[in-house]
């Protein structure tokens, strides 16, 4: 049987959200951002265990919420991360057990379970997957002055979020590759390409923002009460 493992990326310093402390542990409905992440995650019988690399400092204060929120059966760690998200993923990474990594950023926190299962599947038939979403707007591409050079096609453009799942072997052999060549990179999916891995994209949900300004807050709880709705 295929284990996979959840490794969430939380140790972000959240600067545009503009609240002095790490914007997973701002709340959306009552809730901090972190444990609804961690929840959607915890709930998906696909999922065989979780690991959460905290920020610099935030080790005892999300392993407490984790245990506090009644998790811990799931959780196989708890750790911190480095100077950089890659960093930290590599980190993470090093506490994984199963043969298929799935990658998600701690301040994702409206992921549904069809895109976990659909990540997870991509992964184990492609050996590399991503969540994304169809671009809606006209795209240009720009000069150094700000003038338009020509359009993108935008049938052939997305938009990628995480979750993105990997194979095992896949996703070690780019981050070894980047610290050879001390490469960073924002996106695991970036890393693989660099290695001439191919990444199968899976349709998401438009509703799968990142929090990242004070808006996304009500966003996000428009969102969350629009799905008790239906």
């Amino acid at each position: 049987m295929t284990k996979v493992s959840a490794l969430i990326a939380a140790g972000g310093k959240g600067t545009r959200m503009g609240a002095g402390e790490n914007k997973v542990f701002m709340k959306i409905a009552g809730r901090e951002i972190i444990l609804r992440t961690v929840e959607a995650l915890y709930n998906n019988p696909g999922i065989d265990e979780i690991v959460v690399v905290a920020g610099e400092g935030e080790y005892m204060r999300v392993a407490e919420m984790m245990a506090g929120a009644g998790f811990s059966d799931k959780i196989r760690a708890v750790t911190t991360g480095g100077a950089t998200r890659r960093e930290s993923v590599r980190n993470g990474i090093g506490f994984t057990t199963g043969d298929i990594i799935l990658i998600h950023d701690g301040a994702r926190c409206l992921i549904s379970q069809e895109e976990i299962d659909a990540a997870v599947k991509a992964a184990k038939e492609y050996g590399a997957a991503a969540v994304g979403v169809p671009c809606k707007d006209t795209l240009k591409s720009a000069d150094g002055d700000g003038f338009i050079t020509g359009t993108i096609d935008r049938e052939k453009t997305y938009l990628i979020r995480t979750p993105q799942a990997f194979r095992r072997d896949i996703i070690k052999r780019a981050h070894e590759y980047a610290d050879k060549m001390n490469i960073d990179a924002t996106d695991d999916c970036a890393l693989v390409e660099m290695t001439g891995g191919k990444i199968k994209i899976v349709r998401g949900s438009y509703d799968n923002i990142k929090i990242t300004t004070p808006e996304d807050i009500g966003i996000a709880e428009k969102i969350l009460e629009k799905r008790k709705k239906k």
